[in-house]
């Protein structure tokens, strides 16, 4: 048995023999890292033969039951809309985030659920049982199906795993187990490779949900390999800045389910709460009577939130002007600023724009491209926008305005919350039912919805 040294690239996983500036796989630069890995070897020692099935025989595929995938509920309904109903059994999902923004503290907190009728072993590598019973203390979990052991060594976290056969396994984190059948570094990439591989047999094997923690790195991917996350089920991102208390959870991945739904909690003393209506925190703090603000009204996955946009838009000082987006694509900001000026005939090519969508959210979809246009026209002018209206349409390149889907349940919930008017486009919605107390302004153009509303 020897050692050889082979160069993995963090973004891909493309393996090569020796460094290289770019990787040859995906084309980035810089990304390709040392790592020592031993040869000679075959299978992997940290898998005991008890936690892996026998190979089946190939089936037809006429055969095979293609019932739907048996789901547990996990408690927190907020987690279920992303997950797609509840985690699926036999899945490996893999929750990243910053530091200290709250990762073990949801594993934690649906231990309470799921140990009411399943036996749940969680595996803490970064913290004492001592200190894991402090914190489990403070969020009011105490049950006797829950257990839990202090391990890094991925060959006793194995024998764990056969003495307790857990029906859901916690790992915390993935970064600080390690294979002692691989001579490199615990959190190294062929380290996370094979430890993921291990534990995604004894999913697939045992039929055990596996939730496991996952760090991110500066530039917020999540850290090790890119093959990491085509290796599990489903990616959960849990976003937030830690001086704020909201968090937003969102699927990056689901093999089986929606990747538009989002979850929104809130860090409280007692662990996370649920917030079942994000719309209300969203605009919670809302100043009245400002210019460069307006409310959107966008969809994530089924369920349409209201956000606040805001722009700021003051004479630049520099020989270019400065253009920022916080929570909207830059290239769209871009847009629509050349928009305002070549179709809405005011100048904005002299002057810095700052673009925000209020409480971290970041908003994809084009439906909000009426409300970041007027909120910029407002801040050019330096007249507020109505604090009653709401807007949603698709700007195009001549300034015309689009319809979006799901008209209907837009305005809906704009009028729940008290909203009086929307500025919405014409083509598309002349036969969407008029909430009461809600009126519509429907209009053609750029130019009619600004003079509509100023």
């Amino acid at each position: 048995m020897r050692e050889k040294t082979i160069f993995f690239c963090t973004d891909c996983g493309f393996e090569t023999a020796k460094w290289q500036g770019k990787c040859p796989g995906c084309g980035a630069w810089n990304t390709l890292v040392e790592s020592s890995t031993v040869t000679g070897k075959t299978g992997n020692g940290a898998v005991r033969a008890s936690a892996v099935r026998r190979a089946e025989p190939p089936k037809r595929l006429s055969e095979i039951d293609s019932v739907d995938e048996v789901r547990i509920g996990t408690g927190l309904g907020e987690l279920d809309r992303v997950l797609g109903g509840g985690a699926v059994v036999g899945s490996l999902v893999l929750v990243g985030g910053e530091p200290g923004i709250g990762k073990s503290t949801l594993l934690l907190q649906i231990c309470a659920a799921l140990c009411a009728e399943r036996r749940v072993l969680y595996v803490s590598g970064e913290e004492s049982l001592r200190q894991l019973k402090m914190r489990a203390a403070r969020l009011g979990v105490d049950t006797p199906n829950l257990f839990a052991v202090a391990e890094t060594n991925l060959e006793d976290v194995m024998e764990a795993v056969d003495s307790v056969q857990p029906d859901v396994l916690m790992i915390d984190s993935i970064q600080t187990v390690y294979d002692p059948a691989q001579t490199a570094a615990p959190g190294s990439v062929p380290q996370i490779k094979a430890c993921t591989m291990s534990l995604m047999r004894v999913a697939k094997g045992m039929g055990t949900t596996v939730f496991v923690v996952g760090h991110v790195n500066k530039e917020g991917a999540l850290a090790g390999p890119k093959v990491l996350e085509h290796m599990v089920d489903c990616v959960l991102s849990f976003e937030g800045d830690r001086s704020f208390a909201h968090r937003i959870l969102r699927a990056d991945k689901n093999r089986f389910g929606s990747t538009n739904e989002i979850g929104v909690f809130e860090m409280a003393n007692d662990g996370l709460r649920e917030i079942p209506n994000p719309s209300e925190l969203l605009l919670s703090g809302r100043p009245v009577g400002v210019p460069g603000s307006c409310i959107a009204c966008v969809m994530e996955g089924s369920r349409p939130v209201l956000a606040e946009i805001q722009a700021l838009v003051a004479p630049t000082v520099y020989g270019n002007p400065r253009r920022m987006c916080t929570g909207l694509d830059y290239n769209r900001a871009a847009m629509l600023l050349a928009v305002i000026e070549r179709r809405g005939g005011l100048v904005v090519s002299n002057r810095d724009a700052y673009i925000n969508v209020v409480g971290g959210l970041r908003v994809d979809e084009p439906a909000a491209d009426l409300a970041a246009l007027l909120a910029v026209v407002s801040g050019l002018i330096d007249r507020p926008v109505g604090e009653d209206t709401a807007a949603f349409g698709e700007v195009g390149l001549a300034g015309e305005l689009r319809s979006v889907t799901n008209a209907e349940e837009r305005l809906n919930e704009i009028r729940r919350l008290g909203f009086k008017k929307c500025i919405l486009p014409l083509r598309g919605t002349q036969k969407i039912p008029v909430p009461d107390g809600l009126e519509l302004i429907r209009v053609r153009d750029v130019r009619q919805a600004v003079d509509a509303v100023f």
